[in-house]
């Protein structure tokens, strides 16, 4: 068992100095994963599956999907803290994250923020501008719509009525392509089995903070190189119109919409990572 233990810890570090930690921040703990041997760093913000499950235990999967970045970046994946209190927002979420980065000497980097976390994103550029450089908005929103409320409404409820089977593949089918399910129906029997959250609080209290996000009046506040990335035909915070506001708000913003994706669309589409890391390097 030792040895598999330290094979694992060789091979993590032969792939991509893969590391797996945690920060100290405000009276609690904040999982995290850091990898890449760049010199610049950039941090990415995941979205609401993170109230499920933090970061912790997933630096080769993760290592593994955003690999083509981590040859120019020290590329940082942040969970929220291990425990929040009743009532936090996503602008809370942000300040635990610009503490965060203090504490690891990240003074400033790129950002990329998938759904809740583009969210936070948008208050960590707003309220820590020094921090943020460049930033890359996917399948967010600025401010709630009825869909958005309906959709993460319903997934509150499954929480609080411990229907975490249902939970998991209301997220799966919500998200994806049919083409895409056709692939991953055949293992939902897995998917289930392992959809209990963690912490029942952790998650309801998160999804709380996505329904309670409105950074619409204060966007024209983030003036670094910012794009939006988004998918036509997402059924969880709504489609084309809802980046284009995002945009809008945003001075010389960039956009991009996959017509036929929705809210997987930075799973499903073969060039999203040369989209990220085209946009990045431009800085």
């Amino acid at each position: 068992m030792i040895c598999l233990k330290g094979a694992g810890v060789v091979l993590k570090k032969i792939l991509g100095n893969i590391e797996e930690s945690s920060v100290e921040v405000d009276s609690s703990t904040m999982d995290y994963v850091s990898f890449g041997r760049g010199d610049k760093a950039l941090v990415i913000i995941p979205g609401l599956g993170d109230g499920l499950k933090t970061v912790k235990g997933t630096g080769l999967m993760l290592w593994y999907i955003y690999r083509f970045l981590s040859r120019d970046y020290k590329v940082y994946v942040f969970s929220r803290k291990n425990e929040l209190k009743t009532g936090y927002t996503t602008r809370d979420i942000a300040q635990d994250l610009a503490e965060a980065m203090e504490k690891l000497d990240i003074t400033s980097s790129a950002v990329m923020g998938v759904s809740q976390g583009g969210m936070i994103a948008q208050w960590l550029a707003i309220d820590y501008p020094a921090k943020v450089d460049r930033l890359a908005i996917v399948i967010s929103l600025a401010r709630q719509n009825e869909t958005v409320q309906e959709v993460i409404g319903s997934w509150v409820e499954m929480v609080r009525e411990e229907r975490y089977a249902e939970l998991a593949v209301d997220m799966m089918e919500k998200s994806h392509t049919e083409k895409y399910l056709k692939r991953v129906r055949p293992f939902y029997w897995l998917i289930k089995r392992i959809s209990k959250p963690q912490s029942k609080k952790r998650f309801l209290i998160q999804a709380q903070s996505c329904l309670t996000h409105d950074a619409y009046q204060e966007l024209s506040a983030i003036k670094c190189p910012t794009f939006i990335i988004g998918g036509a035909a997402d059924r969880i915070v709504g489609g084309e119109a809802v980046q284009q506001e995002i945009a809008a708000a945003i001075p010389d913003s960039e956009l991009f919409i996959y017509p036929d994706l929705g809210h997987g669309a930075y799973v499903e589409a073969k060039d999203f990572g040369e989209r990220i890391y085209n946009f990045f390097k431009d800085g």
